[in-house]
């Protein structure tokens, strides 16, 4: 049978009001991640993945997001354009994965999201925020897998260590 843990604070059960809006469960190497209306999606769950020792990963998502920050890197200028969405959107996916990056967990995701008039985007994300839910699943992996600046390109690649 697989190992479970639920994670739900004192105050959550005593004090409502004061609550943690995060939930979480694991089982085994996977925990399931839900987030409530107006949470930080990246900032979230990147401090989820520090106070659970997540240094390595792989991530994905669904929900409903606003206030979405998304981009599109350009080699020429080696920068990202960046896009704001701020009305609520569709979260149809976001995948990506988890590294070290300045000995910190860093969430490299892209997402896809649609408007209510079935317009899809998408693209990397920087942050976006919980509309009215976002149900999200990390894998944890074991292993030694960081980030490390490539000047040719001007980004901060995957460095796979033997």
């Amino acid at each position: 049978m697989p190992s479970m843990k639920v994670t739900r604070s004192y105050r959550m059960l005593f004090h409502p009001d004061e609550r943690e809006k995060m939930q979480s469960k694991q089982v085994d190497k996977t925990y399931f991640i839900f987030l409530e209306k107006d949470e930080p999606v990246m900032k979230t769950l990147t401090e989820f993945c520090s106070k659970n020792s997540i240094q390595n990963g792989e991530i994905s998502g669904i929900g409903a997001v606003k206030n979405i920050e998304i981009g599109a890197f350009d080699p020429g200028s080696k920068s990202y354009i960046h896009k704001k969405f701020d009305k609520t959107h569709e979260l149809i996916s976001c995948m990506g994965n988890i590294t070290l990056k300045d000995g910190e967990p860093f969430i490299h995701a892209h997402i896809t999201i649609g408007d209510h008039d079935m317009n899809v985007k998408g693209g990397h994300v920087f942050e976006m925020t919980v509309a009215v839910v976002g149900e999200f699943y990390i894998r944890k992996i074991d292993g030694s897998i960081h980030r490390e600046l490539n000047g040719d390109i001007g980004l901060a690649v995957c460095c796979i260590e033997e």
